[in-house]
Formats: C-alpha cells, structure tokens, sequence
C-alpha cells in the first residue's frame, strides 16, 4: 500500500508541475487562489460539501416529484459556481474529467427517469470523484508551498525540448478527455487537431528516424482514432481508453528520443 501511495504522489507530482506551468483555462478566469491552495483549502471542503449536498437535494426531489422538478440542468451550474471548479482543472485534469462524467453520469440518468437506484449509483460515483479531487488538490497544496509546484502562469510558453514536447501532448490529451466529458466534442477535436500540427509533427522527423511504425500508429491516432471514437458519441471511459493506448505509445517515443539523446552525447 506504501508503495501504491508514493507512486499515485509521484504521478500527481509530475501532473502538477506540468499543469501548473500552463495556461489552462476553466469556464471563465481561473483566478489568484489557485496560487494559494493552502489558503483555501477549507473553502474548498466547503464547496465540496455543497456540492454533494445541491445534488443530494436534486436527487431527493427527483424521488418524491419527478425528473422534471429536479431540474438536472443545475448540475453544470452548481459545478461551474465553485472556486474548486478551477482548482482541480489547473492541478489534475484526469480527475477534473471524471468529475465531468459524474455530473452527467447524474443528469442523464434523472432525464432518462431511471430507477432512483440507478441514478443514487451515479451520485456515489460522483461523489468519489469529487473527493478524490479534493485529495489531489491538498497535496498540490504540499508541493505548492515546499516551492515544487510552480504558479499557473497566464502566458503559455512552447516546450523547449523533443521530450518536453511529448509531456505536453500527453497533457494536451488529457484535456481531450476532459472536454469530451463537459460534452463539448467540438472543442475536444479542435484540441486533437490543434496538439498533431503545432505540436506532435515537431518531433514526427527525430521519431521516424528511431521507429516509423509508431510514428505511423500515432499519426493514424491523431487523424482517425481519437477523432472517430468523439464524433461516435460514445462513453467518456471509451475515449479515455484511445487516449492512455495513445499516452503509453507517446511514452515509449519519449524513451527512444531520449536514449538517441544520450547516444549522440556519448559519441561527442
């Protein structure tokens, strides 16, 4: 269990710190608090508390009068209301997407009026998410305030390095995921779009030269699965699936590019 702990600490680490470098905008400004975590940690707490308890209350409405009265378009608003809507976003989007698929995960159950059983079963999903998220942003916090987690920056400046680039795609994809789950599929494959040309063909030269096949495996990804798997309209772990498939093939990239890197130094 130790270990299962210092290695989720580990990935929320690295997270962080890449996220944190960036421009990563909510619905609206971000805001200074997400510079003083600490700060705010107990307003956070109490955000998540009434949040659970806005839902709580719908989900009861729904039960005693009806999809109708429960009024599931709220769920979005209550979201967005938070400053802890932008607190999650800037310091761990996996989590911030799973929050998404929680919150329509509710919605869609009430619009489709199904069993109270069902609907309280995407509520605790809901709910789990949401604490996680808690979790993660206290411990941004730690790192924040031991000076390893930098303040988001509101100018976005380009990777510098073949590897850094790769860590953004990743990161980039994520936010794919993300956006899928506010069911804004437009702007999910515009973010597909955009990291292939302006980021990923960068380093397409360097990587061929260490293994074509995966640069054509990743290309056909970017063209033609990630795009057909958000324009199918399918679930929110479907094209998360296409996705981490698409993050492990750009980790082993990183790997080769860094292992041509260490040669070429070796022999100058």
């Amino acid at each position: 269990m130790k270990v299962l702990l210092r290695n989720c600490h580990k990935a929320l680490l690295a997270a962080s710190l890449c996220l944190a470098a960036m421009q990563i905008s909510a619905n609206g400004d971000i805001g200074e608090h997400v510079n003083h975590l600490q700060d705010n940690l107990g307003k956070y707490e109490k955000e998540v508390n009434w949040i659970n308890g806005r839902i709580d209350n719908m989900v009861d409405t729904y039960e005693a009068k009806g999809a109708k009265a429960a009024e599931s378009d709220q769920v979005v608003d209550i979201w967005e209301a938070v400053l802890f809507h932008s607190a999650i976003e800037v310091n761990y989007v996996p989590i911030y997407a799973s929050i998404w698929q929680g919150l329509y995960g509710v919605k869609e159950a009430i619009d489709a009026e199904k069993p109270v059983a069902e609907v309280r079963a995407e509520q605790a999903k809901l709910e789990q998410s949401l604490w996680q998220a808690l979790g993660a942003v206290k411990l941004a916090a730690l790192y924040q305030q031991r000076g390893l987690l930098d303040k988001v920056k509101t100018t976005e400046s380009a990777p510098t390095t073949p590897s850094a680039t790769l860590e953004e795609v990743k990161h980039r994809l994520d936010r794919v995921v993300a956006k899928y789950a506010e069911q804004l599929p437009e702007e999910a494959t515009s973010i597909v779009h955009d990291t292939y040309l302006n980021l990923f063909e960068g380093v397409e030269g360097a990587l061929i030269e260490q293994d074509a096949a995966l640069v054509e495996s990743l290309e056909k990804d970017f063209n033609v699965t990630l795009p057909k798997a958000i324009s199918a309209g399918g679930s929110v772990d479907q094209v998360r699936g296409v996705v981490t498939d698409m993050q492990t093939k750009l980790d082993n990239a990183k790997d080769l590019l860094e292992q041509a890197e260490s040669e070429r130094k070796d022999v100058f």
